[in-house]
């Protein structure tokens, strides 16, 4: 459809047969994404409260459907892209993210770490830098007041106000590292997502960036799992991949908007889950 044909379309959404607003909406979905700046000059330039909210609805739908198409792209081809993977799923709340700003802000971090960085440094050394650059310097900590926002998992809102739940801190950790091309991973640890540095010339540690980096041992998890009555596993200890680790992060979604009352959300971060589900995942936390 051209211009034209689009603005005379999006004028009979003020039509109170539902009937036909059922047949423009078929239509708006059927033209795709390309049609959301069209129905956001009609918001700006429409009054009727009707027409706005069909607007904000028909524009949510698609801008949904964005989500789940990229994220779907991004788990099929994309998958080893950890910032592509958390930019997508920060687009469901901020549609309107770029990709760009989100990179630039990593880098930026980046560079505040390599200026203090030393590679021929032990790995203890390493990360102690990077703890003091990130955490006492820049003042990363965890959202210890508001555990459960949603905003925690976001990574736009986690770079902007420097705090965010155990997952979201370790992202922005890892992301670091792995620019300064350090052998660190995430794992799925119940309860506390951590990482691990893992190098066959040292002896694998663990980092707990939600605690400013603390440094521990295998031994302290197994003693953790102990404490927490659950059968041993290796996923326990061993580096997971981006697709586990944005699992974690919609599942974190999930119990946030559970906890807010926010159902479609909860809903529909469902939804996004299932595109990158896996039947065999042990982890429910």
């Amino acid at each position: 459809m051209n211009e034209g044909e689009i603005k005379a379309l999006l004028s009979l959404l003020d039509d109170d047969d539902p009937a036909i607003f059922s047949m423009i909406s078929k239509k708006i979905n059927e033209i795709g994404y390309g049609i959301i700046p069209y129905l956001e000059e009609e918001w700006e330039n429409n009054f009727n409260p009707l027409v706005q909210k069909r607007i904000e609805d028909l524009t949510h739908d698609l801008q949904f459907l964005m989500v789940k198409d990229r994220l779907k792209n991004w788990h099929e081809n994309e998958s080893s892209d950890l910032l592509k993977g958390i930019w997508i799923v920060a687009t469901y709340q901020y549609p309107d993210l770029e990709y760009e700003k989100i990179s630039h802000e990593i880098e930026q971090l980046f560079y505040e770490v390599w200026l203090n960085f030393k590679p021929d440094l032990h790995p203890y050394d390493q990360i102690k830098i990077l703890n003091s650059v990130l955490f006492f310097k820049l003042k990363f900590a965890g959202n210890l007041k508001n555990f459960h926002s949603p905003s925690n998992s976001y990574i736009n809102c986690v770079l902007e106000t420097k705090k965010g739940n155990p997952i979201s801190i370790c992202i922005v950790y890892l992301l670091i590292c792995r620019k300064l091309g350090l052998p660190v991973f995430g794992v799925n640890l119940p309860n506390l997502f951590i990482l691990t540095y893992k190098d066959p010339r040292y002896d694998q540690f663990y980092i707990n960036a939600y605690n400013k980096g603390l440094i521990f041992t295998r031994a302290d998890i197994e003693n953790y799992i102990k404490e927490i009555k659950l059968t041993p596993h290796p996923v326990f200890l061993e580096p997971c991949d981006d697709v586990d680790i944005i699992r974690r992060v919609l599942r974190n979604l999930i119990i946030s908007y559970e906890k807010a009352g926010e159902k479609e959300k909860k809903e529909e971060i469902m939804e996004l889950l299932q595109i990158i589900h896996q039947g065999d995942d042990i982890l429910n936390v």
